[in-house]
This record gives C-alpha cells, sequence and structure tokens, in this order.
C-alpha cells in the first residue's frame, strides 16, 4: 500500500495537460462526458487515498485498535510516519467535505434567492427590466423547472433572428442540465487542487454546446456565430452587467467568445487525431488512479487481517 496509495494522489497532475487539449479537439457532447467521468473518477480515488492513509495511523491510538480487534500494529506502518501522516490525511478530508457543503450551501442559497427574478414575465422566460444587456440560463431547484433570465437591454441590443438563437442557446443549457457538469467539475476541484484546471475547458466544452444547439434551431451557424460575439460585445461593454448573473447561472456571454465563433464559423474544426491521444491519456490516468486506489485498498485489508492474527487465505 505504501507505494500504491500514492498514484491516485499525483495522476490528476498528469491527467491536466491532456485535459487542457481536449475541448478543442473532440465534439463538444463527448470531452464534457469524458471530463466529467475523469474528474469525478480521479477526485474520488484521491479521496479514498487520504482515507486509506488515515487508517494506518488511527490504529495506533488504543481505543480505534481494540474497535478493529488488532493483536498487533498494521505491519507496513512505521510508528514515525504513521500517525502525523494519518492527522494530515484527516485534516484534507476535513477540509475537502467543509468545502464542498459549504459551496453547496452557497449555490442553494442563489438558486433560491434567483428563483423568481422581481419584475419580469412568467414561465419559461423571465424578462428583467434593466438598460444592461444580460442573458442566462437559471436551474432550477429540485422539483422545480429551470428559467432562461433576459434583461430588456439584451432584447434591445439583438436582431429578432439573434434573439432566437440567444434564447436556443440557453435553453439548451437547460434541456442538457449543463449546470450537474459545471458542479462535478466544481466538487473535483474543491477535492483535489490540480482540478481546478479541468474547469475552463469544462466550461468552454458546454458553451460549445449550447452554441450547436443554437445553430440547429435556427437553421444557420452564420446568425448563431453573430448572436454570440453581439450578445458578448453587449455585455461587456455595460459596466456592472455580470452582476446581475448568479455563479450558478450559465451565459452565452461567458468564456471565450472568439473561439467559440471561430469554432461555429468552421475556422477551428475538431481534431480527432489530437483528441483521440488526448482522451486515451485522460481514460488511462483514470484507470491507473483507480486500480492503484483498489490495490492500496487490497493491501491494507491484508494488513488489517493479519494485524487481528487472522489468515489472510481464509
Amino acid at each position: 500500500m505504501i507505494y500504491a496509495v500514492w498514484v491516485p494522489l499525483l495522476m490528476p497532475f498528469v491527467a491536466v495537460p491532456a485535459a487542457r487539449r481536449l475541448a478543442d479537439a473532440l465534439s463538444p457532447v463527448r470531452a464534457v462526458r469524458l471530463l466529467a467521468s475523469t474528474g469525478i473518477g480521479l477526485a474520488l480515488c484521491s479521496l479514498l487515498a487520504l482515507a486509506l492513509l488515515v487508517v494506518p495511523g488511527a490504529t495506533r491510538f488504543s481505543a480505534v485498535s481494540a474497535f478493529g480487534e488488532l493483536v498487533r500494529p498494521l505491519s507496513d506502518a512505521a510508528p514515525a510516519a504513521a500517525v502525523p501522516l494519518a492527522a494530515a490525511a484527516l485534516a484534507l478530508l476535513a477540509g475537502c467535505a467543509a468545502a464542498v457543503t459549504r459551496t453547496a450551501r452557497r449555490h442553494w442559497a442563489e438558486l433560491h434567492r434567483s428563483a423568481h427574478p422581481s419584475e419580469c414575465t412568467g414561465g419559461e422566460l423571465a424578462v428583467l427590466r434593466d438598460s444592461r444587456p444580460d442573458a442566462y440560463a437559471l436551474p432550477g431547484r429540485p422539483g422545480t423547472p429551470g428559467r432562461i433570465v433576459v434583461t430588456t437591454g439584451m432584447l434591445r441590443a439583438l436582431d429578432p433572428a439573434e434573439r432566437d438563437a440567444l434564447l436556443a442557446h440557453e435553453r439548451a443549457h437547460l434541456a442538457g442540465h449543463h449546470h450537474l457538469f459545471i458542479a462535478a467539475a466544481e466538487v473535483a476541484a474543491l477535492c483535489h487542487p490540480a482540478l481546478r484546471s479541468l474547469r475552463a475547458p469544462m466550461g468552454y466544452a458546454l458553451e460549445r454546446c449550447a452554441d450547436e444547439a443554437a445553430a440547429s434551431a435556427v437553421g444557420d451557424r452564420r446568425v448563431a456565430a453573430r448572436a454570440i460575439g453581439r450578445a458578448a460585445l453587449a455585455a461587456r461593454a455595460a459596466e456592472g452587467a455580470a452582476q446581475l448573473r448568479p455563479r450558478v447561472a450559465l451565459a452565452a456571454a461567458a468564456g471565450p467568445v472568439p473561439r467559440r465563433v471561430a469554432a461555429l464559423l468552421g475556422r477551428s474544426a475538431p481534431r480527432p487525431r489530437v483528441g483521440r491521444v488526448a482522451a486515451a491519456a485522460l481514460l488511462a490516468c483514470l484507470v491507473v488512479s483507480g486500480a492503484a486506489a483498489l490495490d492500496a485498498t487490497s493491501d491494507l485489508h491484508s494488513s488489517i487481517e493479519a494485524a487481528q492474527g487472522e489468515n489472510p487465505q481464509h
């Protein structure tokens, strides 16, 4: 276990360079799925590794040893290092739990405050009377549908065809439950610092998914590209517009808009070969991390059985 347990903690640093290439190299839908599964998988493996590091040091205490019915210390637990290492791992686990809880409570509070924007129409579309251009998809609380929030300033900034493309973009965010993928990336980032670098490619890939859905809905990729570009320019020209938007919301004017517009206009096509290599590298990192975590778990289980005086063969 002493060697295998460190692999899940180090593997996210290896996975990040491949993840950065994935969003541009693969189709948006495939990139989102692979980034989400890799991020959550690597985060879970790293949490399991921390938990495994806690056990040898914890069994040095008589209460824990008696609870586990150990007749001797674990064979691979060095007294000088086991307890400090276990304390550090436990502190990291507690920090992760606290950070995830704090973030979940903050997001829930934002959803509660934004569930019924004032001065707006009802239904799926909420129109805010505000001269600052902005538009975003607001996910609903459990059991309630999400809403598209757009300001009168944004509606005035676009022509009718561009408005249709913008609304189709935000509708795609709601229909695809894209906020769940953002939440997955956020949780993974809170569990391991290296996984913070997955948030940018995940956000870009989600916006690309919505861009493609908008282009398909209006039947014109140029109109969709123009709508996104003009919406971004209008929102950025209006100082303080982004302050209207809750952090849990997804907006068409967010992210690297020039890259998205170029992709819609066919100026930056997916690179299948690069995408396959990056995807293979991410999957390899996930498999190696999972295998190492399982190997460390098996080794620890064998050590506990031996410390209990049992024969691992039975």
